[in-house]
């Protein structure tokens, strides 16, 4: 093969600290959108995002240079540091310390978008401590 090739997808998701619900909807696209927006200055790839007032998911696609804890460290930080500048949240805003990050196969990337786009509809139903051992059933957390 003359080229390299790569499919690496990866699924991250990390809150707020300690869960408060912060992010509103009055700027929760605009959150999305600086995301979006660290990630092109990044050159990381962000397929999808949505989430609720107190946590987000992403669908990220990965260039083999790129990490999963400094994509993550890169886009935590930098947002966090987004919203407090922009005083868009009442009380202090700040992401929890860790992060779930679940890798996806190129086969099942479009049933996540799906998963990823209907997070409102799914914690109507759900909290996210349900949904968070729902994961962990699913995949080998290690």
């Amino acid at each position: 093969m003359g080229q390299s090739y790569h499919a690496l997808w990866v699924h991250l998701i990390w809150g707020t600290k300690y869960r408060q619900p912060l992010i509103l909807p009055e700027w929760k696209f605009k959150l999305y959108d600086q995301l979006r927006d660290i990630s092109k200055e990044k050159g990381y790839y962000l397929d999808f995002i949505n989430g609720v007032e107190d946590h987000v998911h992403l669908l990220m696609g990965l260039k083999p240079t790129h990490t999963v804890a400094n994509m993550a460290k890169n886009l935590k930080g930098i947002s966090q540091t987004w919203v407090r500048k922009n005083d868009l949240s009442d009380e202090y805003f700040h992401w929890q310390d860790g992060y779930a990050a679940i890798s996806v196969s190129p086969k099942q990337v479009q049933s996540v978008r799906r998963y990823i786009e209907n997070q409102e509809r799914h914690h109507r139903k759900i909290t996210f401590e349900e949904e968070w051992n729902g994961l962990k059933k699913q995949a080998i957390i290690v």
